[in-house]
């Protein structure tokens, strides 16, 4: 059976992206490393890796009616994963809704027979891999608040150069 690999994620408008992608020419300096392309940057909610084709398609159907409750969350540091050698941007506190969005993604998820992973959310966008250095840059980048009300799923692609990305389904805004 042919599989998929697919992750919920929130997914910045164009200014947003273009201001991140600053932080990461900016984090560059300090760390080296490739930078992300502006329209890769993602915040990701939930991955779920290679997926049946079959549960897929239910995914992508079913995406459009799983509603988010309108949230923000503020990007105030820089952040690395030293085993990845990824350097990110996240919030220094994770704010409830957006862990309980989370958490009630992967609830909704279980549904479909997809289990959550064991470690802990970290929600980050990643700006540069391959870094060379394992410490953040000194300086935090200033507080820069994200304003979501809709999740994306994604197709991971395997390409040469990287992954490409592919908007597969997206959920609607909750009704106000």
């Amino acid at each position: 059976m042919p599989t998929i690999r697919l992750f919920y994620a929130l997914w910045p408008d164009a200014p947003l992206a273009t201001h991140l992608a600053t932080w990461a020419d900016q984090a560059r300096t300090h760390a080296h490393g490739r930078v992300m392309r502006t329209e890769t940057l993602h915040m990701t909610l939930a991955f779920l890796g290679s997926v049946e084709q079959e549960i897929a398609d239910e995914l992508i159907d079913a995406t459009p009616f799983h509603r988010l409750i309108p949230g923000a969350v503020t990007l105030d540091r820089y952040g690395v994963f030293a085993r990845q050698r990824i350097l990110w941007a996240g919030p220094s506190q994770v704010p409830d809704l957006l862990q309980a969005t989370h958490d009630g993604l992967w609830l909704w998820l279980s549904a479909f027979g997809v289990m959550p992973p064991a470690q802990p959310f970290r929600p980050h966008v990643t700006l540069l891999r391959n870094i060379e250095r394992n410490d953040p840059p000194a300086a935090d980048p200033p507080p820069l608040t994200w304003r979501y009300d809709r999740m994306v799923l994604v197709a991971s692609e395997s390409s040469t150069g990287g992954s490409r990305y592919r908007v597969v389904a997206q959920s609607r805004p909750q009704p106000v």
